[in-house]
């Protein structure tokens, strides 16, 4: 009883003490009665003013030093730019017919990381795109903060996509080229890129003109991609210009479809037709086979791409033949009558032989070009100086780069006169030891045509009201002379009467050579052309043809060039509205009479 009471008193002491800070010495503890040294109390002061002093210059760098890049890095969370893509310019023909044109289409994106779909949903939006399952895979990295599923697709394509209704998936419009011309006019427009950048024909020549410039419009947009708010100015596209082209679709797809065929009949590896409009310098047609089509070029191949009429060369053989003529008449050496010595057909000179195919014996200079005689044409060759050979090689055009808007063109091959041999020198008067593509030698022609001038040549459309200037090569009289010659190896008695043209007068000169293999000839590879003028009286156009490497038993310019030259020189008249100036009637009656010759090469 007396202990309890004695506990008791002592915890009511305690409680009361707890209940009192009164009641508390705190000196009497030993941690809180030591003395806390200075320097701990300014440490922590310093390392306090540091801080804030590191959030100072923190916030000046943010909001001064570089606050365009927070902003534009703050920006790019939430605010996008879209491009507006500007049409690309269509190419037409001479008449406003489209030969390219850009069309909008579909284009498929994503976002990968929110790309959300099972292994079903997947193998189906491959099946659509037109992927395998490992390569849609692939593209879905979640690394990659956006992807093209597929670029330039089709609208049932776009469809099928759109209906699985994938979250992360989405859809643009961008342009895609289209060639309604297809294979005809490959060469001449050539295609764009995925990009739309030009790469070959008009399309990579006037890239600047086409392509115009972009717009853009700055978007604010949701997690889901979609649009929510504009913000700044839309800057719009700019569209880029037309271009109007020389050439005409009717001529440039027939001139197609018949060296096309020549191709097939004679089992040829390759062929090309040249056009040119006489009065203008215009190129109504360039055209070759093999071809392909510009808006699908799966499996192209570069003999596909090759565009042979400007990028080939080869020696030019016969169709040399009527210049040296004309250089013989220009100078005075010689008239159209005046005889030259051909022998039995063969001719020892510098320790070679230059042949004809058969013996002519004594003949005009009208028949050396009629009867396409070497040994007659180097003989007329022989009284010039090799400058005056090469000046008037150069004229016309000759080793050198023609000056067209279009990528490709070459310069064949002219060496320096200084360096030729006599021998050489005759060669060269018949085409051998040179080389043209089949469009300088068109261009060259033009020379007969326009009264011995040569004229500059365009594949833009040019005024009609001003015919083009030209470089004087020949007098008026003599070219006068060098067209009825080459009437006449196109005629009866001629070379090459496949090429005449009912109701027309025509006059050209065919060419047949052994193709260059190494450094000589192959025996049985040839190439084959024909360069001629339409009509004679008053001529409009110059066609070029050229077949390389015929199998099917027949190689001479004449027989399979020349029928290719009659074909699109009477659809081309026809087109442009050239009247016949010849009776059909007796034209079939003297080519009936007449004994082809085979020409010399």
């Amino acid at each position: 009883m007396i202990g309890r009471d004695k506990g008791s008193k002592a915890n009511k002491a305690g409680a009361r003490a707890l209940g009192s800070g009164r009641g508390v010495t705190y000196s009497t503890s030993p941690l809180l009665a030591s003395k806390t040294p200075p320097w701990r109390s300014r440490f922590l002061v310093a390392l306090v003013g540091l801080a804030f002093a590191g959030l100072l210059a923190r916030a000046i760098y943010v909001q001064v030093l570089h606050t365009e890049f927070f902003q534009k890095q703050g920006e790019a969370r939430y605010a996008h730019t879209l491009e507006l893509p500007a049409s690309r310019g269509r190419i037409n023909d001479r008449s406003g017919q489209t030969l390219a044109a850009s069309v909008a289409v579909p284009s498929i994106w994503a976002i990968p990381k929110e790309v959300d779909a099972d292994a079903d949903k997947r193998r189906e939006l491959a099946k659509a795109l037109g992927l395998s399952n490992k390569e849609l895979q692939a593209k879905l990295n979640p690394e990659s903060r956006f992807v093209w599923l597929k670029r330039l697709a089709d609208d049932e394509t776009a469809a099928k996509v759109k209906a699985i209704g994938l979250k992360g998936i989405f859809q643009d419009r961008e342009y895609r080229r289209k060639y309604p011309e297809g294979e005809a006019a490959a060469h001449v427009v050539g295609f764009t890129n995925v990009e739309d950048r030009g790469q070959e024909g008009i399309e990579l020549a006037f890239q600047k003109e086409l392509q115009g410039r972009d717009g853009s419009r700055s978007v604010v947009r949701d997690r889901l991609g979609r649009v929510v708010e504009d913000i700044g100015d839309v800057v719009p596209a700019a569209n880029g210009s037309d271009i109007d082209l020389s050439v005409d679709s009717k001529v440039q797809f027939f001139a197609y479809q018949r060296i096309r065929d020549a191709v097939a009949a004679n089992k040829a590896k390759a062929g090309s037709v040249v056009v040119l409009d006489v009065q203008t310098g215009e190129v109504l047609a360039l055209a070759n086979f093999p071809s392909y089509d510009p808006g699908n070029r799966q499996n192209l191949s570069g003999e596909q791409l090759r565009n042979r009429a400007l990028t080939d060369v080869f020696e030019p053989g016969s169709t040399m033949k009527p210049f040296i003529a004309g250089l013989a008449l220009e100078t005075g050496r010689v008239k159209p009558e005046t005889l030259v010595d051909t022998g039995n057909g063969r001719y020892p000179f510098q320790g070679a032989v230059i042949s004809d195919t058969k013996a002519h014996g004594v003949i005009t200079v009208r028949e050396v070009i009629q009867m396409s005689s070497n040994i007659g044409t180097t003989k007329l060759a022989m009284q010039m100086q090799p400058r005056e050979m090469h000046e008037l090689f150069t004229a016309i055009g000759l080793g050198q780069r023609p000056q067209i808007s279009f990528p490709g063109a070459v310069t064949g091959k002219l060496r320096p006169y200084k360096t030729w041999r006599p021998i050489e020198q005759a060669t060269m008067s018949y085409g051998y030891g040179l080389s043209a593509s089949l469009f300088q030698l068109a261009r060259a022609y033009t020379v007969f045509a326009r009264d011995g001038e040569i004229i500059p040549v365009s594949m833009l459309r040019q005024p009609h009201d001003h015919p083009v200037a030209g470089i004087r090569v020949f007098s008026p009289s003599v070219a006068l002379e060098l067209r009825h010659m080459l009437q006449a190896a196109a005629g009866p008695g001629g070379t090459a009467p496949d090429a005449q043209v009912p109701g027309y007068s025509v006059g050209g000169k065919s060419g047949t050579a052994h193709k260059q293999e190494g450094r000589g000839y192959a025996a049985h590879k040839y190439r084959s052309w024909f360069v001629g003028v339409a009509p004679i009286s008053k001529p409009r156009i110059v066609v070029a043809v050229m077949v390389d490497e015929p199998t099917a038993g027949v190689y001479y310019g004449g027989k399979v060039a020349g029928p290719v030259f009659s074909q699109v020189t009477a659809q081309t008249l026809r087109l442009l509205g050239v009247a016949p100036d010849l009776d059909v009637k007796s034209q079939i009656v003297a080519n009936q009479k007449a004994v082809p010759v085979e020409e010399s090469f």
